[in-house]
């Protein structure tokens, strides 16, 4: 899909006291797709044709801070519960009962407590790198090394400078050349952008959180698939298969060997069957 194809096809809906971009796409039953950092709903752009093609309504949503949607200014803002918020208000503008959810990354974090706490608006649901947060009470020190820039993000005035340094150099070599580097680079070059896309890190991952106890988080109904990739710099196996003690309904776990974090854009006719097949039902 173009650039210019995209632009066209987006359509501005109010979410939790945010204004949101979306992509809506076909018809059928309604699947909703979300991006994590640092992307956009064009994360989705080798999705949303096979999907639609297969007969569903696809809604793909740039989250608060993101792409073309409002980047509010409080970290507090950018709390995952704002943006569940923010998707039940999207169902909601466009008479939407019940979705199938898939979530990438942050997007992911955003779909299972979509699926737990609003059951009823969820059929199905699709986590992509990212374990159910109960996972996260229990580090590993690998977990920990891996997740090493989660530290620096939380830095205000201190990370936005260092990570745009040299022409962004830590930032291209935190990607490590995978994902939409060029794209990246020019949507958070955008005033307040890179700085919108951190918050989402300093108000969900800030350290002194785990020292707070947290409200749990009910286990998830859905028929759930969990979706992890092999060349994952960042997040590790042993949380997407340990999601499977926060379902109570159907689990199913696929591994993309090979790929990188950003599977869809590596193995997209891997994904697209995938997701075909689980959301089939």
């Amino acid at each position: 899909m173009s650039t210019a194809l995209y632009a066209a096809a987006m359509r501005r809906i109010r979410g939790d006291g945010v204004e949101l971009a979306m992509q809506d796409e076909g018809q059928g039953r309604a699947v909703l797709l979300l991006h994590g950092f640092p992307d956009s709903s064009r994360l989705w752009r080798h999705q949303v044709p096979a999907l639609t093609a297969a007969g569903r309504r696809v809604i793909a949503p740039d989250l608060r801070g993101f792409g073309a949607s409002e980047k509010p200014e409080a970290v507090k803002d950018y709390a995952i519960g704002r943006s569940a918020g923010d998707m039940v208000a999207v169902l909601d503008a466009l008479a939407i009962e019940r979705a199938d959810v898939v979530g990438h990354d942050f997007g992911a974090v955003v779909a299972w407590v979509l699926a737990a706490r609003f059951p009823h608006r969820v059929d199905r649901l699709v986590a992509m790198s990212v374990g159910h947060p109960a996972t996260a009470r229990e580090r590993t020190m690998e977990d920990r090394e891996k997740a090493w820039y989660q530290l620096l993000f939380q830095f205000a005035d201190v990370a936005e400078p260092l990570l745009q340094r040299d022409d962004w150099k830590l930032f291209r070599e935190w990607l490590r050349g995978a994902g939409d580097v060029e794209r990246y680079l020019a949507d958070l070059s955008r005033p307040g952008a890179l700085t919108a896309g951190l918050n989402w890190y300093r108000a969900n991952l800030a350290p002194e959180l785990e020292l707070k106890p947290r409200t749990p988080l009910p286990a998830v109904a859905a028929p759930t698939m969990g979706i992890w990739s092999s060349g994952d710099h960042y997040l590790t196996e042993h949380r997407m298969t340990a999601s499977a003690e926060h379902v109570t309904g159907p689990w199913r776990y696929e591994r993309v060997d090979g790929a990188s974090h950003w599977m869809q854009l590596d193995a997209p006719d891997r994904v697209n069957a995938l997701l075909l097949d689980f959301l089939a039902g």
